[in-house]
């Protein structure tokens, strides 16, 4: 495959000098000499007019003559090539392209809304123009191609009642995420001779359609997480209290009034409302 070649032009200053000589005094000398000999300067200097170039910062010209690749200019500056070069010009600057919402299945066969930022810039300015058709529609296909096969590769999220756990998932594992995606997209781009220079979720919800669904399933998992570390404190505290009027011997409980006394503990510690106490008067068998 035939690569990019760096090439700098002849100085437009010098040549545009010249082209005022041939230009100016050509039509003088016709007017002043009567002399139709010299047309052949002005002609000339309108020869020379079509190959001047500008080449601002961050842009370049990729030079042609009759269809075979010249060279590729990037410095920029104000120069003058054959006047037959055929000059396209590719911007170098980096460019932002946020991709539509996709509808995809997750991992595990969810469907998910996910869309993705991407910034880009040209890099081999002949992979850009003649290994690929259009390098711009290039980079949107492709990008949409490796958002559906990344959200195909992870859960949107963990919960507690799947079979497994996944290690990264698109909601909370941004940093690795990101970085599988820019790996993806940086490998479709490079027959285009495109620099991914970063790659990240836009975009990331569930569905329409089960999203609803899916809310209350993460506040019950939640939720349940939540009873399961009160529940378990609250078993370390009933077992501390039990130990400590045993050591200290303040009463003497036998295994029935022990249930009874754990049972109130745990009624109080795991309620979800304050517990209203009710003061025993009596013996502790009433």
């Amino acid at each position: 495959m035939k690569e990019e070649k760096i090439i700098v032009p002849a100085n437009g200053y010098i040549m545009l000098f010249l082209f005022l000589l041939l230009f100016i005094g050509g039509i003088v000398s016709i007017i002043v000499f009567q002399n139709p000999w010299f047309v052949f300067s002005v002609v000339t200097a309108i020869f020379i007019a079509p190959g001047f170039i500008m080449v601002q910062p961050n842009n370049s010209r990729v030079l042609l003559l009759f269809g075979k690749y010249v060279g590729t200019v990037k410095k920029n500056g104000f120069y003058w090539v054959n006047p037959f070069y055929t000059k396209k010009k590719i911007s170098l600057r980096a460019s932002n392209f946020d991709s539509e919402r996709l509808k995809v299945n997750d991992k595990l066969g969810n469907p998910v809304m996910i869309s993705t930022i991407l910034v880009w810039r040209v890099q081999n300015t002949y992979k850009a123009a003649f290994d690929v058709d259009n390098f711009e529609n290039f980079v949107r296909v492709q990008t949409d191609a490796a958002v559906r096969k990344l959200a195909s590769m992870y859960p949107y999220d963990n919960f507690a009642d799947e079979g497994h756990q996944e290690d990264i998932t698109l909601r909370s594992s941004v940093n690795e995420v990101s970085e599988a995606l820019e790996k993806e997209i940086d490998e479709r781009l490079s027959i285009a001779g495109i620099e991914v220079l970063e790659a990240r979720i836009g975009y990331l919800a569930y569905a329409q359609e089960i999203a609803n669904a899916m809310l209350k399933r993460q506040q019950a998992t939640a939720i349940v997480a939540a009873r399961h570390k009160i529940v378990e404190g609250a078993v370390s505290m009933v077992e501390m209290a039990l130990e400590e009027l045993g050591k200290k011997q303040i009463v003497d409980l036998d295994d029935e009034r022990k249930a009874a006394m754990v049972s109130n503990l745990m009624v109080i510690l795991c309620g979800d409302k304050d517990a209203s106490p009710i003061v025993n008067a009596g013996t502790l068998s009433h």
